[in-house]
């Protein structure tokens, strides 16, 4: 079944090769095609979700292909894989649907390079081999390098698309360095086998800062988050919603399938740093999102601090601070896009900028996108009955259990994503109608059954929330109990 997940997005690449985009009816068939190859993925992942037994401890649907002496294969996935895979797949076919009409410039190999990317993030996230890991945690490189540079906003593109590959490229190979490390003490890559081994050579905690730089690259930590606003701001819309979606996620992942096992020890010693860095961060992104013009800038900035939230939890090292990351994760991959979808995509389709100051009474003209753009501004916020504030509340809880004192630190988060969320929404939506703008329609079918999906499930992970607990809680407890 896994291999099938992956395989489909493949396929339906192979089937858009060939096609000819010369007319407007041959665009349209390729763009049937590629949603019809996403949306089929997405079903496939839900059969995976529905037949996960959550009582069981080890990985489940494993598949091993070792048939070439060069290549060991071999993938499976437990409770805390499984809703990373739902989120990719997910969240392709609202990346695809998010620019149906917006790109025409060689718009069959914009989707073959979403269709790849599907395929090569749902890798990284099922794949039991450390060695294939940093391959695909690698490759998710190309597709967005060629999705920023070809398809982006505006000339700077070029130079943000290349903050992106260079940045993270340096960090990753870091993580190389310390694969090959491991790999010449212990003889293998397995990462089952690793979990189990105690790596007590000389230098483990050089291994540990050797990930830890490459994942924090990819959440981004402070100082390393300066790729993620110019990427955001230049991209397609699609490309900022997979960007805040799931490649944000890469990191989370990392943390908990490689450092937090592999590394126990190391991961103890330098849990106050890691505490350090990820108030630093949260506090300054705040800050930053507060002084931002630009309206995909700030929904980037905002979505740094909800990350470092997310970090605090996960090295609180106990289980409600893990299960509340990860549902942080979640809930983050449904109201960050929902809000480039909203300041990305439908104002700046009507509009054409991304200026806070050319907005402002648009709730007179837009009341319907207004009242879209105000529940996903609570969301952000992280108010109660929505999934943001249980996995805040968990992943706070989990820090203060490990420090009280960065529990409280951690939790100006609320106050401060509440003063950028309010006033972001106050200066675009309430007021006169701004003199700069033009009176246009309001949301389209199509823009709206965009955002109703995100609603409802950032909604209803908030009122029943063990729908995605009960399959974290034997995984979680399961990697504390080894580390």
């Amino acid at each position: 079944m896994i291999s099938l997940i992956l395989l489909v997005p493949i396929l339906g690449s192979l089937i858009l090769m060939p096609l000819e985009e010369n007319s407007l009816e041959s665009r349209s068939r390729i763009k049937q095609i590629a949603l019809a190859t996403s949306c089929l993925n997405l079903l496939l992942s839900v059969y995976i979700w529905i037949s996960f037994d959550s009582n069981y401890t080890q990985f489940q649907f494993v598949e091993e292909f070792n048939q070439l002496d060069f290549l060991h294969f071999y993938v499976g996935i437990d409770g805390i894989s499984l809703y990373f895979i739902l989120m990719t797949t997910f969240i392709t076919p609202i990346c695809i649907l998010s620019n149906w009409d917006d790109i025409q410039y060689k718009i069959k190999y914009y989707l073959i390079s979403f269709l790849l990317l599907e395929t090569l993030q749902i890798a990284v996230f099922v794949v039991l081999d450390l060695l294939l890991f940093y391959i695909f945690f690698e490759s998710v490189l190309i597709p967005l390098f060629l999705i920023v540079g070809i398809w982006g906003a505006s000339e700077n593109r070029i130079r943000a698309s290349f903050l992106l590959f260079l940045y993270t490229l340096f960090g990753s190979l870091w993580m190389l360095l310390a694969i090959m490390v491991l790999f010449h003490h212990l003889g293998t890559t397995d990462l089952e086998f690793l979990s189990v081994s105690d790596v007590v050579f000389k230098n483990q905690h050089l291994l540990w800062i050797a990930f830890f730089i490459s994942f924090a690259i990819k959440t981004p930590l402070w100082p390393t988050h300066g790729w993620l606003f110019r990427a955001h701001a230049e991209a397609p819309l699609a490309g900022s919603i997979i960007l805040a979606a799931v490649i944000l996620k890469l990191a989370t992942y990392g943390y908990l399938r490689i450092i937090l096992p592999l590394l126990p020890d190391s991961s103890s010693f330098f849990i106050p740093l890691v505490q350090t860095v990820a108030i630093i961060t949260l506090i300054y992104s705040s800050l930053a999102t507060l002084r931002q013009i630009d309206l995909k800038a700030l929904i980037a900035y905002s979505s740094v601090g909800h990350m470092a939230i997310a970090v605090l939890g996960i090295f609180s090292n106990t289980i409600q601070g893990i299960e509340g990351a990860l549902m942080l994760s979640i809930a983050h991959a449904f109201v960050s896009p929902a809000l480039f979808i909203c300041v990305g995509g439908i104002l700046y389709s009507r509009y054409h900028t991304r200026i806070i100051k050319y907005y402002r009474g648009i709730a007179l003209r837009m009341p319907v996108f207004a009242i879209f753009f105000f529940l996903f501004t609570l969301f952000n916020m992280a108010i109660p009955l929505s999934a943001n504030w249980i996995g805040e509340l968990l992943s706070l809880s989990g820090t203060f259990q490990r420090s009280p004192l960065v529990g409280v630190l951690g939790s100006l988060s609320i106050v401060l994503s509440a003063a950028y969320s309010i006033w972001l929404y106050n200066r675009i939506s309430f007021g006169s109608f701004s003199p700069y703008l033009k009176p246009t329609k309001d949301l389209t079918r199509r823009e709206f059954f965009l955002l109703l999906p995100l609603v409802l499930l950032t909604v209803l992970f908030g009122m029943f929330p063990n729908i995605v607990l009960d399959n974290l809680h034997l995984s979680v407890s399961t990697l504390l109990y080894r580390v």
